[in-house]
């Protein structure tokens, strides 16, 4: 067997253990301590070694004859293996350690018709106050109420179907009440985030509040604000269309 299998079943042995980790998770064959932090653990380590021991083999002249394409195979997807978890970690490192953001901190709309969904949910459904609010305020503070001089019914029901566009599955929409609650579920992990949206009316207009949740973990590396920035952000395109 040529050497420089080595290097590569390193690099691919990485590529699975990146694979494997949120499917495995999100069929319940193991724990999110496995699935999110060792498997990319493994990976990264997997990676890097693979790449490392390809750039070896190919600095040796005998046994880089005739072995070129697959060490530089191994050392591309080591590589680009061990990048991810690299990435993953660097963006936890960016963000604030919370998993709770509202367009409004003081106020935040609270959920009623999800909290059931959340019984077995290691994050509760209430807002954990100025400590959250303070990391929120300072690492993301584009996230604001929406003000418009739509009237109240308008708003809701447009941003009933502003919410149905992003794909969350809607829980509950009790528009009489200015009020929407939808579940969004990530695609790798399968992630259960909530939302509630809350519609109040203003002088002259309205006001819209999104608040999004993680059931799970602790940090959720910047995804709730990256959802309610991207929800707003079709919301408005459909207020300037209108």
């Amino acid at each position: 067997m040529k050497i420089s299998y080595l290097a590569l079943a390193l690099s691919v042995i990485a590529l699975l253990l990146l694979l494997i980790g949120g499917p495995g998770y999100r069929m319940g064959l193991w724990g999110l301590g496995f699935g999110l932090l060792d498997a990319m653990g493994y990976a990264l380590y997997a990676g890097a070694a693979g790449a490392a021991l390809a750039v070896v083999f190919l600095l040796v002249p005998r046994i880089r004859a005739g072995q070129t394409v697959t060490l530089v195979m191994a050392l591309v997807l080591g590589i680009l293996v061990a990048a991810v978890p690299l990435y993953v970690g660097n963006k936890a490192d960016s963000v604030p350690r919370i998993h709770d953001i509202s367009t409004n901190t003081d106020q935040p709309p609270e959920f009623v018709d999800v909290r059931p969904l959340r019984e077995d949910a290691p994050n509760p459904p209430e807002y954990a106050g100025d400590e959250v609010a303070g990391q929120q305020r300072e690492a993301y503070p584009d996230i604001q109420p929406l003000e418009t001089g739509m009237d109240p019914r308008a708003l809701i029901e447009l941003a009933l179907d502003t919410a149905r566009e992003q794909g969350w599955e809607i829980v509950s929409a009790v528009t009489e009440d200015g009020r929407i609650e939808a579940t969004d579920t990530t695609l790798w992990y399968g992630f259960r985030d909530d939302i509630v949206i809350r519609v109040r009316a203003l002088d002259g207009g309205s006001v819209l509040d999104v608040r999004s949740k993680s059931r799970v973990g602790v940090s959720d590396l910047g995804k709730n604000a990256e959802r309610i920035r991207d929800y707003l952000d079709d919301l408005r395109d459909h207020l300037d269309a209108g």
